[in-house]
């Protein structure tokens, strides 16, 4: 992210502070402005617009329920946000997350004994494909888009031959407890859900790695990672890293969602592109080095409020990828804006030194000077 001196003269000529400078008033408002904080503003007004149309929304036990529902997609984009902002993308998710599903199917079944047995299994399997997403990305110099959808494909095709197509396995209730069950007799939510800690869990744990120095060297990779290199980074590793937080982010969202959808190859369809879409419109730039990770989370928070006030105006779920589709087009083109906007030279500048007069040199001098 482009930075601005602070001096007097800096501030004449019309640059503006870094976020991190300044009172905290200054800098949440200079936050607000950006694209990566415009999500937030967004997510209160989608809020309060949903709560308005069904006032039962907004009491504490429905809006828990509703957090613990959308746990596994903003864990998604948050896996998402990692390629992305690394510069590449990942349409093998929704792939991963159905394997991953049927895996504890069949594997865990009635037998509790399986149960931690094929959480490790599934999370063993998410970071073989991260890295085989990262190293064909990196080492290959395969375009990520072809890697990705090379996986999708591969994964589709094997839970197809696994299943028949069909919802195959039932594991038993304690796994599923995990996506569904929630601690109980809380005082004013009723209920907290284990989803809703997992997600807390791994929120705080996302916002500590972006701060980490992987983190900006992530971020610095996506911006320019022939620099990168140059730096010192290790920019095949650095990339493959994020490939493996996306899958196993895709991992951790297959077993939420075992306990909200039941055994089945089609959960998880479609993924990919609602994790894509909620980190677009989180602000943050396809192409690399621009976004925040809670704005990525807070993007999938406000694209399923938008699905839940269409739902309540009984707008037909059949316009929820034109939806999705819209929001893609229009975060992508206000986003890259906006943060080239802010990566512009000040408009008033401290004008160059003129340039000395040219003379004609004479012969036996270099000036032109006896």
């Amino acid at each position: 992210m482009s930075t601005a001196t602070s001096s007097p003269e800096a501030s004449a000529a019309g640059r503006t502070l870094p976020l991190t400078e300044g009172s905290l008033p200054q800098r949440i408002l200079r936050g607000a402005i950006t694209p990566g904080g415009a999500v937030f503003i967004l997510l209160a007004v989608l809020f309060i617009a949903v709560v308005w149309v069904n006032p039962s929304f907004g009491e504490p036990p429905q809006l828990i329920r509703f957090i613990g529902r959308t746990a596994p997609i903003a864990i998604a984009a948050m896996g998402q946000y990692y390629v992305i902002v690394s510069g590449e993308f990942d349409l093998s998710m929704g792939a991963v997350i159905a394997t991953q599903v049927v895996i504890a199917g069949n594997y865990i079944g009635e037998d509790e004994g399986r149960v931690l047995p094929a959480i490790a299994l599934m999370l063993v399997i998410g970071v073989l494909v991260g890295v085989v997403n990262g190293l064909g990305t990196t080492i290959l110099r395969v375009p990520s888009f072809i890697v990705t959808l090379g996986t999708m494909l591969a994964l589709g095709g094997l839970v197809k031959y696994l299943t028949g197509g069909a919802a195959t396995g039932n594991p038993v209730d304690t796994f599923r407890e995990i996506g569904r069950g929630g601690v109980q007799d809380v005082p004013v939510l009723d209920v907290l859900p284990y989803s809703v800690i997992i997600l807390v869990v791994v929120t705080v744990g996302s916002f500590w790695l972006m701060r980490s120095p992987f983190g900006r060297t992530l971020i610095a990779t996506g911006d320019n990672p022939d620099a990168a290199g140059l730096a010192g980074a290790k920019v095949w590793w650095v990339k493959t890293r994020a490939f493996i937080l996306s899958a196993l982010s895709a991992t951790i969202a297959g077993i939420l969602l075992v306990g909200y959808a039941g055994v089945h190859p089609s959960v998880g369809a479609g993924y990919e592109f609602q994790a894509i879409t909620a980190v677009v419109l989180g602000g943050v730039v396809l192409g690399g080095g621009r976004g925040w990770v809670l704005s990525a989370a807070a993007g999938a928070f406000a694209l399923e409020l938008l699905f839940s006030f269409l739902n309540f105006q009984e707008v037909e779920s059949t316009w929820r990828n034109t939806v999705q589709g819209v929001i893609i087009i229009l975060a992508v083109a206000a986003s890259a804006r906006a943060w080239s906007l802010g990566r512009r030279p000040p408009s008033r500048s401290t004008p160059a030194a003129p340039a000395p007069s040219p003379t004609t040199a004479r012969p036996g001098t270099e000036t032109g000077e006896n």
